[in-house]
């Protein structure tokens, strides 16, 4: 577990090195094209190779992680805030609140992931904020979930009895007693969620969706080098796949060590 933890913060270090400190050391044009250089192969000019009009793809990568993740973080903040509030209202409160919102729940979730990213993105022109919406739109819900059963446990606990006996009002209870207790959960949900907000981004530019199309963005560059690759030029597919790939898996191992912190009881499960 030592290990695993070491491995995911030195790859997660590196990923947002990469794409903070790469861009300005090396400030050049991802858009510039070059049709003399199309689709050469790795060489110490281009470590990455390039693309079908020439551009340098490690250049693109760089810029392509740095979209994806400010989309994974911003996302995967706005919807562990609505989901914990949510959460929060429907444990706290209980009742015919809890049977309302945990209906409105289950409404969004019978909705594929996807496809209501795509209803989302598809109301606005194409920016990165769009996308941001259609990710934390679509992820909120399984955080709003875990603090609502955390919460319900919470409130079965003999200090939060003696609170609510000793004249504490309702609100006090949960803002003194019930939400402190289940921050590092929604912490947790943060760093779980980012990857599958990266993914979710992947998506949706593969698809030619949310980002515009001068932007740099792994999964339109992944999408662009489908004909390429049946020609046998592998690298634009690769690097790019390479790039989503790795970060994914580093925050990943990161969540993984932070949910055996929190339960050591799961501490077998998650090594599976």
């Amino acid at each position: 577990m030592a290990d695993r933890l070491r491995l995911s913060a030195a790859a997660v270090v590196l990923v947002v090195l990469t794409a903070v400190v790469a861009p300005l050391v090396w400030p050049l044009d991802e858009q510039a094209v070059d049709l003399a250089a199309k689709l050469q192969p790795p060489s110490w000019a281009h470590p990455f190779g390039t693309d079908e009009v020439g551009r340098d793809l490690l250049l693109r990568c760089v810029h392509g992680l740095r979209v994806s993740l400010l989309v994974g973080v911003v996302a995967a903040l706005a919807a562990t805030v609505a989901g914990t509030a949510v959460g929060t209202l429907a444990g706290a409160l209980g009742g015919w609140t809890d049977r309302v919102v945990m209906r409105v729940v289950d409404l969004f979730s019978s909705v594929p992931h996807l496809l209501l990213g795509i209803f989302v993105v598809a109301m606005f022109r194409p920016g990165v904020w769009p996308v941001v919406a259609s990710v934390a739109v679509t992820h909120w819900l399984s955080t709003a979930r875990i603090v609502r059963a955390e919460l319900l446990s919470l409130r079965t606990r003999p200090y939060i009895d003696a609170a609510i006996s000793g004249g504490a009002s309702r609100w006090r209870v949960t803002v003194r007693h019930l939400l402190p207790a289940v921050l590092p959960q929604a912490g947790l949900a943060v760093v779980l969620m980012i990857p599958h907000a990266i993914w979710h981004e992947s998506a949706l530019s593969f698809l030619g969706l949310g980002l515009p199309a001068h932007t740099a963005s792994l999964g339109s560059m992944a999408q662009a080098a489908r004909g390429t690759l049946l020609a046998g030029d592998w690298w634009p597919t690769l690097f790019p796949g390479l790039f989503i790939v790795v970060p994914t898996l580093a925050v990943a191992g990161l969540a993984g060590a932070w949910r055996a912190r929190l339960d050591p009881r799961r501490r077998s499960e998650l090594a599976l």
